[in-house]
């Protein structure tokens, strides 16, 4: 008979003589850790962008028959990121990332979010496994590349409102966002993953590299149900790597990691990442 698995520990006292002893750490993160700085996660119940949910637009078919009403959607959260910042586990990451690397020790963020909020709290090796917001990729010369504009273009400016009431703007092709190429004037769509689509092979192998090298995994704000991300803490457990969860409740991966913490990840992880007695026995390399 088979011996049941054990339940996670909520030790964080046992976590920290992990994390203590760890010199490659991935932290895994999802919508979870920018829903506590209010940023919308159009997944679940309630997460509605006026009548559609994000799987209803994040699509190529729907950026085919309406590229109008799939642009609006995202120069919306475009809009709405102007007004988010970093949590408290955004920044106790970053800090974590800083402190370690001054001792020779490696934190590398991979995260399913779009939003640059790690990059904004400070973190430097960040692998974003969905794209990027505030980038966009041209469908004619296919160059990939920044963009802050507020709006993105004028045909967008005051659009977007989320209300169900709120009219298709309808907006011609020749007026939706730009390739800023020089000559090349091509139409531009979001940089990011959409459903149906595949992860960038690049950024996957990246991926990979590190979760095979780390020696200690915590998973921050994510449902582990969208994959191949749902697959990667669970794939490292299973290698008898110390996998620690963070999140408002437990997951289907739960029963896999040997730590499981509950609550707002800006509460329980800031105390997890913080300096041990133990660090200022390092020394810069």
């Amino acid at each position: 008979m088979a011996s049941k698995r054990a339940a996670p520990s909520s030790d964080l006292a046992a976590l920290r003589r992990v994390f203590d002893k760890a010199q490659r750490i991935v932290v895994l993160t999802g919508a979870g850790v920018s829903a506590e700085s209010g940023v919308p996660t159009f997944r679940g119940a309630g997460g509605l962008w006026r009548t559609w949910q994000a799987q209803d637009l994040a699509t190529p078919e729907a950026f085919e028959r309406n590229p109008s009403l799939v642009w609006e959607f995202y120069h919306y959260r475009r809009e709405v990121m102007a007004s988010k910042h970093p949590n408290q586990a955004h920044i106790a990451i970053a800090e974590c990332e800083k402190r370690l690397e001054e001792q020779g020790r490696r934190v590398v963020v991979i995260t399913q979010n779009i939003d640059e909020l790690h990059l904004r709290a400070g973190s430097k090796n960040i692998i974003e496994l969905h794209g990027n917001l505030f980038t966009t990729k041209c469908l004619k010369c296919r160059t990939v590349e920044k963009n802050y504009d507020s709006p993105i273009c004028e045909a967008l400016r005051g659009k977007g409102a989320p209300n169900p009431d709120a009219a298709d703007a309808r907006i011609a092709i020749e007026n939706l966002p730009k390739c800023k190429q020089e000559g090349c004037d091509g139409m531009t769509r979001p940089n990011v993953v959409w459903f149906g689509e595949s992860l960038d092979p690049d950024v996957l192998e990246k991926s990979h590299n590190e979760l095979n090298l780390c020696d200690l995994c915590l998973v921050v704000g994510t449902s582990s149900v969208v994959y191949p991300a749902a697959m990667f803490a669970p794939t490292v457990a299973k290698r008898g790597i110390p996998v620690a969860e963070f999140n408002i409740e437990p997951t289907s991966a739960t029963q896999h990691f040997g730590f499981h913490f509950e609550g707002q990840c800006g509460s329980t992880l800031p105390a997890a990442l913080a300096p041990t007695e133990s660090e200022q026995h390092y020394k810069k390399p």
